[in-house]
């Protein structure tokens, strides 16, 4: 009996201590998962010291919260969840956990108690500890509130995490007002003083010297162009590409799936894209600097591979539905009876930039070229923006060769397109250009009519002066651009576009620098 009864017992405690364990993993049934045990030892290892001052705890979302691809209808929201809100050695580590949206109807005029929607999301170290919800069926014209917790499972929510606030584009019946922000140029290493940059490659690529990097007391909050684009309250932002940096440094320059990750995490951290990102939602496309390297094609072997850097964006930016792998890079969206915008696609389809130019040399692919010319005749918006990564009219620095400004690039597709802009007459229904890329703003009239408004670098370091028409050393040695602006001094800023109400709505280009002041003003 007292052998029963100290088996008993023994069982008893081995329960107890396995239920213990478990609920301190605390992972769900329903996820399949099974906690890892700890990787032993072996008697070389010695104890690694710790990694930095920063304590490490999780899981939070110390990255904040993204809100990507609004539209009338629908909403993505993002969280990575992490177990620190800084850096720890140039990186912020991640963790698997649980995360719980709930969405309310923000525009009620009573709390409401119950959200519209809500949803559990598990964040994985396959999808870089990011959990993606897609909403749909919302209501056009109206504002959302999105509450966050996080943690180890669904039993486990932590409360007061991140907020995110959005409003739903107004749609094709509605002559509300919009408004958006557009930038570029977003380069971490320059802004923050990277000693790793080569001077030399820097001056022969931007026709100036490595400027000294942001001085200013508030620089652990990030870029102050942000801020800025805070305060004009816009109803979304626009990243052209060139959001991240993966060769600045480059050497060495990001190349590994752990690197290519580690420049999105330095970038999100930082406050001033926190404080931005919970109350604008965002839309992106990616240009060469954050595909692949520098004015990159999908030739060369070398890291990334298209593959990973298609994989990579649409895994840390809101774009499409998470894990979809079908997920189309270019699209269009009906912001409201006044406003369409669409965004092209002009790295993953493009020809190989060293072929000769011509009829077959391409930068958009004949599928995305006939569908933006399908879409762009079938709209009835009363204003047409194309944003595009990369510039169109330019004029641009003559030693390039990647996109439709330059000299043995990509110009007979640029010239078909502009000519069947005309000829369907779209030149005089308010189709303008919008552009990333160039690292300064200008506003520039094709010879054809057609009209191009540059974002222009949204940092100061990374800013420069244009070339402009009639420069020996640019796309337009002949001067047959009129370019109606363009920088005197070197600045970074963001352009913001603003469609008034209204059924006589007024479309404005104005562009402001990077504290905010407006240095010119454009209006349809």
């Amino acid at each position: 009996m007292f052998h029963l009864f100290t088996r008993i017992s023994l069982a008893i405690i081995l329960i107890t201590f396995c239920t213990h364990h478990l609920l301190l993993n605390c992972v769900d049934a329903d996820d399949k998962q099974v906690a890892k045990p700890a990787a032993k030892k072996t008697a070389e290892e010695k104890p690694k010291p710790p990694k930095a001052a920063v304590k490490l705890g999780g899981p939070m979302a110390g990255m904040g919260v993204m809100v990507g691809e609004v539209t009338d209808r629908s909403a993505h929201i993002q969280v990575r969840v992490t177990r620190t809100d800084q850096l720890v050695e140039r990186d912020v580590p991640g963790i698997e956990g649980t995360v719980y949206f709930q969405l309310y109807d923000a525009g009620k005029t009573e709390k409401p108690e119950k959200p519209v929607k809500a949803m559990y999301v598990r964040a994985l170290a396959d999808t870089d500890f990011i959990a993606r919800a897609s909403f749909v069926d919302l209501k056009p014209g109206t504002s959302y509130r999105c509450d966050i917790r996080v943690g180890n499972c669904s039993r486990s929510l932590k409360v007061g995490g991140p907020v995110a606030e959005f409003k739903t584009q107004p749609g094709a019946q509605s002559t509300a007002a919009v408004k958006f922000a557009v930038v570029t140029g977003m380069n971490y290493a320059k802004f923050h003083g990277d000693d790793r940059i080569d001077r030399k490659q820097h001056l022969e690529e931007n026709n100036r010297a490595l400027p000294k990097a942001y001085q200013g007391a508030d620089k652990h909050l990030g870029y102050p162009a942000l801020a800025s684009i805070l305060k004009k309250q816009p109803d979304f932002f626009v990243g052209t590409g060139d959001n991240v940096y993966y060769d600045t440094p480059d050497d060495p320059r990001a190349e590994s799936v752990t690197e290519l990750r580690q420049k999105w995490h330095e970038q999100f951290v930082q406050p001033r894209y926190r404080d931005l990102f919970a109350k604008v939602p965002t839309f992106w496309e990616v240009d060469d600097h954050d595909y692949r390297i520098d004015d990159g094609d999908n030739s060369g072997e070398y890291d990334p591979t298209p593959e990973v850097a298609r994989m990579l964006m649409l895994e840390q930016l809101p774009i499409g539905v998470q894990r979809a792998e079908d997920t189309k890079t270019y699209r269009t969206h009906r912001v409201s009876k006044n406003l369409q915008i669409w965004f092209v696609e002009n790295r993953m389809y493009r020809s190989h930039n060293a072929l000769p130019d011509g009829p077959e040399k391409t930068i958009w692919g004949a599928e995305q070229k006939a569908w933006l010319k399908k879409t762009l005749l079938a709209s009835n918006a009363k204003y047409k923006l194309l944003i595009s990564p990369t510039p169109m009219v330019g004029p641009d620095d003559k030693r390039k060769t990647d996109n439709h400004t330059n000299l043995g690039g990509f110009r007979h597709e640029r010239d078909e397109f502009f000519a069947w802009v005309k000829k369907n007459g779209l030149d005089k229904k308010n189709f303008y250009l919008v552009c990333g890329d160039r690292h300064w703003q200008y506003h520039a009239v094709d010879p054809s009519g057609i009209e191009e408004f540059s974002c222009g670098a949204l940092i100061d370091p990374n800013s420069r002066l244009g070339r402009k028409p009639g420069d020996p050393l640019s796309t337009d040695p002949e001067g047959l651009i009129k370019q109606l602006y363009t920088q005197t001094t070197p600045s970074g800023g963001f352009l913001l576009v603003k469609v008034s109400k209204g059924k006589d709505a007024k479309l404005s280009f104005i562009y402001h620098d990077e504290k905010g002041k407006v240095l010119h003003k454009v209006t349809k």
